[in-house]
């Protein structure tokens, strides 16, 4: 069979490798990479998974995708170093569970991703005897992942914009206490604003020489080791039996989505996603209406890495179902509306219905939520709501998507206790910070990648 091309979703940019796709990161034409053919893995292959360990999976599934390009020896190594954590699947009542993602070095979901990708980049720039600059945005858990990922990479530069009210502390300090090759900056303005400046600067001919890729969910280097999570949650809980299972995903930038939608067309045995949003809400106003707009500017919620009024990974989800749609936005062909509308379930939920869901989640089942992953788990609510009593004893999977205590503001107040902290943010208060202010200024953050 040939190797997996990888096209770019504005189509006007010619297919790559995945060495080049992630390298790169955006494509010239401002386009996504998604990968010409989606292997599907066979049936006993699968089950197989039920006897392996998390780096297992992961092997199992990347190899699908890489086994062109990285020797099966050289992936295993790379999996078993990213993965040296474990990934808790947290019975709650009846077949529901919460897949806590939470347990990595930086505490969030994005070390799955973050690790994988800077271990393959850093495989491939060692190869080729170059050096990379990682440019990225984050509305939260991104930039401390990436920068912890990346961290002493001695062929790799990293500089991070981020919305500088739109974080909390501890989020912030993620990436600033780090120094040597990453830097870190405050943009006066929303994760928007930020992301669309990092986009800019992949598309300006004036930085070329700069050698500028994306560490962001728009690089397919972060979207397919998030594929393997939804692998090891049905193999844990359903692998043996061949059971569906129904993952309930909170969701921002859509990358976390996306991986799950690979994981389903590469055979996951899936009965549905539930795409659960803040009060940015474009996405189910599309999904139900069919007509599409953008937030601007995003609205400012408690599950801040959510604040996104315009997800990258959409245009990914629309050529997935045969549409296309640029990367402001607009769209030039419909997807598959009647085949989306099948497959997935958006739901909108508000601050108010957060809280509540913290509340509920810790008195009725001490279940022990942050704002995303309450999001998630309120998500779950309504869309049980809407179903008839026999399809609610089906399998379900909440993704939890940070560790609570990154959040302890917002426990607090609910709660009235502050989450224990986990060994990655304990001593995090008393590191010392470094990072620089920039305006939401393109010229002047231009100035600065240049000099």
């Amino acid at each position: 069979m040939e190797p997996i091309r990888y096209y770019s979703t504005n189509l006007q940019s010619e297919k790559v490798s995945f060495r080049e796709a992630l390298l790169r990161g955006q494509a010239p034409d401002r386009g996504l990479y998604m990968p010409a053919r989606i292997p599907v893995l066979d049936k006993v292959f699968m089950a197989s998974f039920a006897n392996r360990d998390y780096p297992g999976i992961a092997f199992g599934v990347l190899d699908a995708f890489l086994r062109d390009e990285l020797p099966s020896g050289r992936l295993r190594e790379l999996v078993e170093d990213a993965y040296d954590y474990p990934v808790p699947l947290e019975h709650v009542m009846e077949r529901k569970y919460v897949m806590r993602l939470d347990q990595g070095p930086t505490a969030s979901f994005k070390d799955f991703a973050a690790r994988m990708m800077g271990r393959l980049m850093n495989h491939f720039l060692e190869e080729e005897n170059r050096e990379l600059y990682i440019l990225t945005a984050t509305s939260g858990d991104t930039g401390s992942a990436i920068a912890n990922a990346f961290y002493g990479l001695e062929n790799i530069r990293v500089l991070i914009l981020f919305p500088e009210k739109e974080v909390t502390p501890r989020q912030r300090k993620q990436m600033t206490t780090l120094g040597k090759n990453v830097e870190v900056i405050a943009i006066d303005g929303k994760f928007d604003d930020c992301q669309a400046m990092v986009k800019k600067a992949f598309g300006d001919p004036d930085l070329q020489h700069l050698n500028l890729s994306s560490a962001n969910s728009i690089n397919i280097g972060r979207l397919l080791p998030q594929a393997v999570y939804y692998f090891y949650a049905w193999a844990q809980l359903a692998g043996r039996n061949n059971e569906k299972a129904t993952f309930v995903v909170p969701s921002g930038n859509f990358g976390d989505m996306m991986g799950g939608m690979i994981a389903w067309n590469m055979g996951l045995p899936m009965d549905r996603m539930v795409i659960a949003v803040n009060e940015n809400d474009e996405f189910p106003d599309f999904l139900y209406t069919g007509r599409y707009s953008k937030i601007e500017p995003s609205k400012n919620c408690l599950s801040s890495a959510m604040n996104v009024g315009h997800p990258s990974n959409l245009s990914r989800l629309v050529a997935l179902y045969g549409g296309e749609m640029d990367e402001k936005g607009n769209i030039a062909r419909m997807p598959d509306m009647v085949a989306m509308r099948r497959d997935m379930t958006a739901v909108s939920i508000s601050d108010k219905e957060t809280k509540a869901s913290i509340a509920d989640a810790w008195k009725e089942h001490k279940l022990l939520l942050e704002p995303h992953g309450a999001v998630g788990w309120a998500g779950l609510a309504k869309h049980l709501g809407n179903l008839p009593e026999s399809q609610k004893e089906k399998l379900f999977v909440v993704l939890e998507t940070a560790h609570p205590a990154k959040f302890p503001e917002q426990i607090r107040e609910i709660l009235d206790f502050d989450p224990e902290l986990p060994p990655s943010l304990k001593g995090l208060e008393d590191q010392e910070e470094k990072y620089s202010h920039l305006a939401h200024d393109y010229d002047a953050f231009k100035k600065h990648l240049l000099k």
